[in-house]
């Protein structure tokens, strides 16, 4: 399997082939609006701005099942975003990122990138896998790893 053999749904509930991204490098992000680490919102919009015209991506999922962190809609969780923290990237609809419910891409980027102590589990919201233009996935990156620690290797990805 490659990551675009995968459908993800989008914030207005539409389904969505990855393979739209196919060719692109792509920071895959579970995210949470009332986590402490929610103002990396500010840190991955400047990544994207940087990077976008390059064929950089950031997929943006909402995840409520750290503390219920991600409370809300789709609609009011998109309105809070783009409001408070300007994002352009694509954001998709709220989804489980552990568990029996786990979304299947998110089972899929786990077994190919394991986090610390060589776990699958997600630790927390805003952990961040980062796929090349192949469609591998080629980083996991914990939720305190900041995405200005991330732009080498985005800007390294890019170059192929």
């Amino acid at each position: 399997m490659k990551i675009y053999d995968f459908d993800v749904k989008t914030q207005d509930g539409k389904e969505l082939s990855l393979k739209e991204y196919e060719g692109k490098v792509l920071l895959i992000v579970n995210t949470a609006t009332g986590c402490g680490f929610t103002p990396q919102y500010d840190g991955l919009q400047d990544l994207y701005e940087k990077y976008n015209k390059q064929g950089f991506e950031i997929l943006d999922f909402p995840c409520n099942q750290f503390l219920s962190q991600a409370p809300g809609s789709d609609d009011e969780i998109h309105s809070f975003c783009t409001g408070r923290y300007g994002i352009t990237f694509p954001q998709f609809s709220k989804i489980d990122v552990n568990g029996d419910n786990a979304d299947p891409l998110y089972k899929f980027l786990k077994s190919q990138k394991k986090g610390i102590c060589g776990t699958q589990k997600i630790k927390w919201n805003f952990t961040k896998f980062l796929v090349n233009k192949d469609g591998k996935v080629i980083a996991r990156f914990a939720p305190t790893v900041k995405p200005e620690k991330i732009d080498a290797f985005v800007a390294k990805a890019l170059k192929g």
